[in-house]
């Protein structure tokens, strides 16, 4: 379930509605169809459709456009708020950085600089009124519903995105990705023994769970348990062995526990991966 009608996203890009249509039937953007066969968008649709009009404006050629936003579709952090991402031009390449990390999905000279937080802001008092529909609806959403609308809303109005996760998870339990994003947020607000709690559960009911053992790790060391956390990150390699980040970690870990050998063949690793 995508949340977004047309008319809010012409309205939030300052694009008319044939214009969002248009694009939406290029091949680079996944909307659903909602009633009267209508599109409906997510909101990493609103962030690909942003970055197609700053792409236009700057007078980039068409082909060149399509293969960069098909590009950013595979690039896009999965499994995090989208928020924090920012997506500029450097030279001849078009850079998606999220907080430390940058990578390029498109060569060439394009002109573009923005924050995704800041459409998000823009998009905020329209994903709290999707939030609102969606809680009066007489029609129940199902876990996945719920897990969807969450998506949708969370970079605009996290707190009603919390809500969303919640309610997937009291239909569903072993919901393991709604369980990973609430505690993600709860972690964000400050609760990381809630936070927890929630990739605990995620992992029960998928053990392979790479990402919400990697979550669990950082919640644990907010809470200060450092062994732990690289248990949580051992797990991590366990599922997915090229998991960066989680030998970054443990790198940093086990060079505060002074297992110096530990710590240069986790960052050994890690540098190799990444460059």
């Amino acid at each position: 379930m995508k949340s977004y009608t047309t008319r809010d996203v012409a309205q939030l890009l300052g694009l008319s509605e044939a214009q969002v249509r248009s694009h939406a039937r290029v091949g680079y953007l996944a909307p659903d169809r909602g009633p009267r066969n209508a599109y409906r968008f997510s909101f990493q649709d609103l962030v690909l459709l942003r970055t197609a009009k700053a792409l236009n404006e700057a007078r980039v050629p068409p082909r060149r456009i399509h293969r960069a936003l098909r590009a950013l579709t595979r690039e896009l952090p999965a499994g995090r708020a989208l928020s924090g991402v920012r997506i500029s031009s450097e030279g001849h390449r078009v850079v998606v950085r999220d907080g430390g990390a940058a990578w390029n999905p498109e060569s060439g000279q394009l002109l573009l600089d923005f924050h995704v937080g800041k459409l998000a802001e823009q998009a905020a008092p329209v994903a709290r009124r999707l939030a609102r529909e969606a809680r009066r609806s007489e029609a129940p959403l199902t876990a996945d519903q719920w897990y969807d609308l969450g998506t949708d809303v969370e970079a605009a109005a996290p707190d009603d995105a919390r809500d969303a996760y919640g309610r997937a998870v009291a239909l569903d339990p072993r919901h393991a990705a709604a369980r990973v994003n609430l505690g993600r947020l709860l972690q964000d607000a400050g609760r990381p023994a809630e936070a927890a709690d929630q990739y605990r559960a995620a992992l029960a009911a998928q053990p392979a769970h790479s990402t919400a053992a990697f979550n669990l790790g950082t919640a644990l060391e907010d809470l200060g348990r450092r062994a732990e956390a690289i248990e949580a990150y051992l797990k991590v390699l366990e599922a997915d062995e090229e998991f960066a980040d989680a030998h970054f970690n443990l790198a940093r870990l086990y060079e505060r526990t002074g297992d110096r050998a530990a710590a240069l063949r986790h960052l050994r690793t890690y540098k190799q991966l990444t460059e």
